[in-house]
């Protein structure tokens, strides 16, 4: 028997949060709110029930409490004025499907998501598959690992922030890639560059990257022309089957990222985004490709609006085959700062694409600096970078000049990279 405060039963006419079949004897909020409670605010209700089930969009101001395991079933939207809040230590379990059916949670312009968590009790999503109990971090024996990707779809936040697309005359407004052209929630872009979608802090996102079409899979966070108003702090991404976190133009600035096992890129930066990452640890395991996918604005070169990355670690992996650094495309316009990479093989690279990558470069806005990279076996510096030439003669990575790049013994003689410490509240950490 558990009891709820008010907020519960609010949350439960606010998003048709509904009890397991299993459930006895449910109580309907009907049968168990009188007016004397709704009024008074102090007396609590009883219902008996083990989880509860988010599977209609969220219109209100709700909140998810960190007292049960909650369900996420279908592709559920938070709507243009509604805030869902996310207590700290909430654990969400999504059950899986592909298509329109995969779960996935969708905060739309105009609304907000204030999920923030601490280091002793982060917010977890995950898959309804595993075994994690409310309160931990990871089960005593988790049955789910950083090669377990696709189990259901993830979160995606969308703002009015600058986006460039295709479109070189400046801000422009997208769909998000897997919501429906028709779908006015799926909306993303516009002009307001300190836009707020909210905050989230201490959030680990685990084993999603669901199909919904064909080549299209959602990323482990989606962050569509967000605004420098939100907040991005400590996240984790583990066993995402497509990207770990992408960023789909806007300005918000990030700390703290962890991506662990994704299935594409750990990062990716996309439609000219032009905010500030840093401190950054990148695990490349299994199918992992890229650590960084970085693309311009796919406008030309007179939309400039850099980005900056900055203290970075790359751990390669030795059941990858790519262990790849970073692809430089579009006309990738920014800085990737003191950044170290290791357990790299013979097969990692860093790609520039085309000529506008390379003529990014040779411009002085393209600016690596800081890179220390420990080699295996014969590697050298100019290999790494000459590995792929992209799919332009002029674009050779072999005229690239690599001074900003040194080898080194071994990681423990780094003098750049992530601060590891301000990842021990995630799962990775748990399992080393």
């Amino acid at each position: 028997m558990k009891q709820f405060k008010l907020i519960s039963l609010s949350l439960l006419a606010a998003v048709a949060v509904s009890c397991s079949d299993d459930d006895p004897e449910v109580i309907t909020v009907t049968e168990t709110v009188t007016e004397t409670v709704v009024e008074t605010v102090v007396e609590t209700v009883t219902v008996e029930a083990e989880d509860f089930i988010i599977d209609e969009d969220i219109t209100e101001d709700t909140t998810l409490t960190n007292d049960q395991i909650w369900t996420l079933s279908g592709r559920v939207f938070v709507k243009n004025g509604a805030t869902l809040t996310i207590e700290a230590g909430t654990l969400i379990k999504a059950v899986g499907g592909t298509g329109t059916n995969a779960s996935v949670l969708v905060v739309a312009q105009g609304a907000s998501i204030q999920a923030n968590g601490t280091a002793d009790a982060p917010i977890i999503m995950t898959s309804a598959a595993d075994n994690i109990e409310l309160g931990q971090i990871a089960s005593d024996n988790p049955n789910l690992g950083a090669n377990d990707r696709g189990l259901w779809g993830g979160l995606i936040v969308l703002g009015y922030a600058t986006v460039h697309g295709d479109n070189p005359a400046g801000a422009s407004t997208q769909q998000i890639e897997g919501i429906p052209a028709d779908v006015v929630e799926g909306l993303y872009g516009g002009d307001d560059d300190a836009d707020s979608s909210g905050s989230i802090t201490y959030l680990s996102i685990r084993h999603g990257g669901a199909l919904i079409g064909e080549g299209n899979e959602i990323n482990g966070l989606t962050l569509g022309g967000v605004g420098t108003g939100t907040t991005i702090d400590n996240v984790e991404v583990i066993g995402n089957i497509d990207d770990g976190i992408e960023f789909f133009g806007g300005s918000v600035n990030a700390t703290n990222l962890l991506v662990w096992g994704q299935g594409d890129d750990a990062i990716d930066l996309d439609q000219s985004y032009d905010g500030t990452i840093e401190n950054v640890m990148v695990i490349l395991e299994g199918a992992s490709d890229h650590a960084f996918e970085i693309d311009g604005p796919k406008a030309g070169p007179e939309v400039n609006e850099p980005f900056t990355v900055s203290d970075i670690t790359v751990i390669g992996s030795p059941d990858n085959s790519k262990n790849d650094i970073a692809d430089f495309r579009d006309g990738a316009n920014g800085s990737v700062n003191n950044l170290l990479a290791y357990n790299l093989g013979a097969g990692t690279d860093v790609e520039l694409n085309g000529p506008a990558d390379k003529t990014r470069f040779d411009a002085g806005e393209l600016v690596l600096t800081n890179w220390e990279i420990v080699l295996d076996g014969d590697a050298t510096i100019d290999g790494i970078f000459d590995e792929k030439a992209g799919t332009d003669p002029d674009s050779t990575i072999g005229t690239f000049n690599t001074g900003f790049a040194t080898a080194i013994e071994s990681a423990a003689a780094a003098t750049v990279g992530a601060d590891a410490s301000a990842f021990s509240w995630t799962f990775y950490t748990s399992q080393q």
